[in-house]
């Protein structure tokens, strides 16, 4: 079984989005079902079907959010210190064509999010960055071509 690596706030999220589907999102399709199914016909009751649909969505989401869960590795970064880039860091990097300056953190595949910073430890970025240190250039296989960053900080939060 493989494990997945996750932050400890990555796995208290998805721990929350499971509460709510079990709690909130669960019981309501149940509702929109017996009152969709009050209607009538169900072979040409639209609003049934459709929650139906929903409740397989959820119930998918369910058992996504358990198997991630019970395969979680909690990697807590806050303890970890040096220089050398691994899951947790937030590393500042320059590109070296353009001089913009990026930052991200290698975090779980479920947690990133580009626009909040966040990349997942299996992208092709943070592959390339896991082991290096400050001043070490990486080359990256970008969707728009090759290119290259020199690492200029790695910081644990």
């Amino acid at each position: 079984m493989e494990k997945v690596p996750m932050t400890p706030e990555g796995h208290a999220a998805l721990t929350e989005e499971l509460n709510h589907l079990k709690s909130v999102e669960r019981p309501k399709i149940s509702k929109e079902i017996g009152v969709a199914r009050e209607h009538g016909d169900l072979r040409e009751n639209a609003e049934y079907h459709a929650a139906k649909e929903k409740q397989g969505m959820i119930e998918a989401r369910i058992n996504e959010i358990e198997d991630k869960l019970s395969r979680a590795e909690v990697i807590d970064p806050s303890s970890f210190t040096g220089d050398k880039v691994r899951f947790g860091a937030h590393v500042t990097m320059e590109d070296v064509d353009s001089g913009k300056v990026v930052e991200y953190r290698i975090v779980g595949p479920d947690e990133a999010d580009l626009e909040k910073g966040t990349i997942s430890v299996t992208s092709p970025v943070a592959r390339a960055l896991i082991g290096r240190e400050p001043g070490d250039e990486v080359t990256v296989n970008a969707p728009g071509g090759k290119k290259t960053y020199e690492i200029t900080k790695v910081r644990w939060r």
